[in-house]
């Protein structure tokens, strides 16, 4: 599996090993020297051919540290990195994921037509087991990948699967109506 175009290895370029829970003070330290580097006031004199060389350098550094520095955004990244996840890839959720999210959906639907209070706090904090259950799995697998785990390509697969249950989840908190 490799993505259809080269993306840039920000990690590369801050000089740290491809994590998903990476050193943020280091990310944090290239990041202002980079800056200071890479600033194109400093090369206002040069050619054009250099100006745009520190302009790209610039935008690189500003585009890792976006990434690098944002939990969920490094996750996808990570994966797209290692070819495991695909941009708009028709990612198949496990069955029995989507037999738990039916009767989630079906009372988001009931809520719709019939607003209940109750109903909704009911909905809100299974959502909320459901999100936390989702977190912790994924915190223990990234350090599993960070550590160096000997079963990498197992690991970063049943990653990618929580990444997809998150985010269907997310769209679940973006349905559910404001209390």
């Amino acid at each position: 599996m490799s993505a259809s175009k080269q993306l840039p290895n920000y990690f590369e370029f801050y000089e740290l090993p491809i994590q998903f829970n990476p050193d943020l003070n280091a990310i944090k330290t290239q990041f202002y020297a980079f800056s200071k580097k890479y600033h194109p006031d400093f090369f206002a004199n040069e050619s054009d051919e250099k100006q745009e060389e520190v302009l790209d350098l610039s935008t690189l550094n500003n585009k890792a540290y976006q990434i690098l520095s944002n939990p969920q955004k490094r996750l996808k990244y990570v994966l797209e990195l290692k070819g495991i996840v695909e941009t708009d890839e028709g990612y198949q959720l496990p069955q029995s994921f989507l037999m738990e999210m039916m009767d989630v959906n079906e009372a988001l639907m009931d809520l719709e037509f019939e607003p209940d209070a109750e109903k909704l706090n009911q909905v809100n904090a299974e959502v909320g087991e459901i999100e936390q259950k989702l977190e912790l799995e994924l915190q223990h697998l990234t350090q599993r990948f960070d550590a160096n785990s000997n079963d990498e390509e197992k690991t970063l697969l049943a990653i990618k699967d929580l990444y997809y249950r998150q985010k269907y989840i997310n769209r679940i908190r973006e349905r559910l109506p404001k209390g």
